[in-house]
């Protein structure tokens, strides 16, 4: 059975749209590379499901689909309301209290427990991803805060709140957050996504979390608060990968400001070698219609020019009606730029901090892509065991294909979420030249490169100690 493979990585969230097996075959036939468990809905047995399948697929099909699980986080909502939706009037006062109630014209229950001590008169508050506005004119400091509402109309139960001015206190993992993590580790999942991020130690203390637990599952930064984007550099430095979550950002700051921070921070995690998720309402008219509209064909070719390592779907593949129609939409899009050979505003040697216990690394794998450009290489080829080297290879976004052989099974996975990175499982350590040897021809056999190709081949030497990459070579397909 053949699967298209992408450079720029395809994510879906996964729901009752995609939970079946033959169709979650068609759609990672069709490019679908990450498996997205949005832990906002669904019970962890249901999760549990999916896992299952995706896991007896990659096992029949030999692929590396890659899990990543998607925590909440200290989302904000209102409670209840009388009458299913109350209205909101602009010029009006109504009251945000943190005793729980059922909503009306007066007042409305807020599930954030310190809110009268966080905010600050004049902050504005969200309501229903920015359709409403609030602004704060008193607080009691204890249960109540009082509000005029600047921009009115329906409020229906459980919306979500936001609050671009406020600096909120509440711990970046919930309780809740903390239970399905229990899961996502027990289950051995690739990557862990931690909503709402402020700062580095946010992803130090998931981190920390994740060590004690034995598990070596890697960490997913989403970056949607004004906060967030004030840290950006500790976040980035912390975390293994990035989300830029669009929603939410777009929400607690300006929108015309989301489309340049998209562009800073690809290119800072490209600077970093860490790879940058683009995400939120990318193909969304397509959870009713089976074609996208132009807007967002255009949304999706601009974030993979950005140098985005992965476009994610969300409502589109959970509960649309055509997951895999989806897929194949955005595959043709990714591929249509992939083809035209753009730049994709990789990273540059030049651009390397000699003080970095990695430079002398670092340097050679964006030696092994100069040498691939010239040398129109067909494949850069290396080996790993913590991943380093394939993060790097391909923060430069090599034209060469990018192949990565490594004995840790469960790296296989998490690779899927990389940029151009294809992975392979060895664990025949016996020598460099006989892993050079070994390494081509398994890439030969399968189809990837062809006798009288160039490739350009890195490793560890020894071989056998697998330390940081020392050695490159320039070899010929026999």
């Amino acid at each position: 059975m053949n699967f298209y493979y992408n450079r720029t990585k395809i994510v879906a969230t996964m729901g009752p749209a995609s939970a079946k097996k033959d169709v979650l075959i068609a759609m990672i036939q069709a490019g679908l590379n990450v498996c997205r468990l949005n832990f906002s809905h669904g019970k962890p047995e249901d999760h549990k499901k999916v896992v299952d399948i995706i896991r007896e697929i990659n096992a029949e099909y030999k692929t590396n689909v890659s899990i990543l699980a998607d925590l909440q986080g200290p989302k904000i909502r209102i409670g209840l309301v009388k009458d299913g939706g109350i209205n909101l009037i602009n010029g009006t006062r109504i009251n945000i209290t943190t005793n729980e109630c059922i909503g009306d014209d007066n007042q409305i229950y807020i599930t954030y427990p310190t809110f009268p001590q966080d905010v600050q008169a004049n902050e504005i508050i969200l309501l229903d991803d920015g359709k409403l506005q609030l602004k704060v004119i008193d607080t009691n400091r204890k249960d109540t805060v009082v509000c005029e509402v600047v921009h009115g109309g329906i409020l229906t139960s459980r919306k979500g709140v936001n609050l671009p001015n406020t600096k909120v206190s509440i711990p970046s993992l919930t309780e809740d957050d903390l239970y399905n993590l229990q899961f996502a580790l027990e289950w051995d999942l690739d990557w862990i996504g931690l909503s709402f991020v402020r700062t580095g130690q946010d992803i130090i203390d998931l981190k920390r979390i994740i060590r004690e637990s034995g598990k070596s599952a890697r960490v997913i930064a989403k970056v949607e608060k004004p906060e967030a984007i004030e840290n950006i550099d500790d976040i980035i430095a912390a975390t293994d990968g990035v989300m830029i979550a669009r929603g939410d950002l777009g929400v607690e700051m300006p929108l015309e400001e989301v489309p340049l921070l998209q562009k800073m921070i690809a290119r800072k995690c490209r600077d970093a070698a860490k790879p940058v998720i683009v995400a939120t309402q990318m193909l969304e008219s397509m959870i009713t219609t089976p074609r996208p509209t132009r807007a967002e064909v255009n949304d999706v070719a601009n974030s993979v020019l950005d140098g985005a390592d992965a476009v994610m779907l969300s409502g589109e593949t959970s509960v649309g009606e055509f997951p895999v129609i989806v897929i194949e939409t955005m595959a043709k899009i990714v591929r249509n730029v992939e083809d035209l050979g753009y730049p994709f505003n990789a990273k540059k040697s030049e651009n390397l901090d000699p003080a970095h216990p990695n430079f002398l690394s670092d340097n050679l794998c964006g030696s092994a892509v100069y040498l691939a450009e010239h040398t129109n290489a067909a494949g850069i080829v290396s080996m790993t065991t913590s991943g380093y080297t394939a993060f790097e290879i391909s923060s430069y976004r090599p034209k060469a294909g990018t192949y990565i052989f490594t004995s840790n099974k469960q790296l296989l996975n998490a690779l899927s979420l990389v940029w151009g990175v294809r992975a392979f499982y060895y664990d025949q350590l016996e020598s460099t030249d006989q892993t050079i040897t070994d390494v081509n021809e398994i890439l030969k056999q399968e189809g990837h490169i062809r006798t009288g190709d160039v490739v350009i081949n890195t490793a560890a030497v020894p071989i056998s100690k697998q330390g940081k990459t020392n050695m490159l070579r320039v070899s010929v397909v026999e």
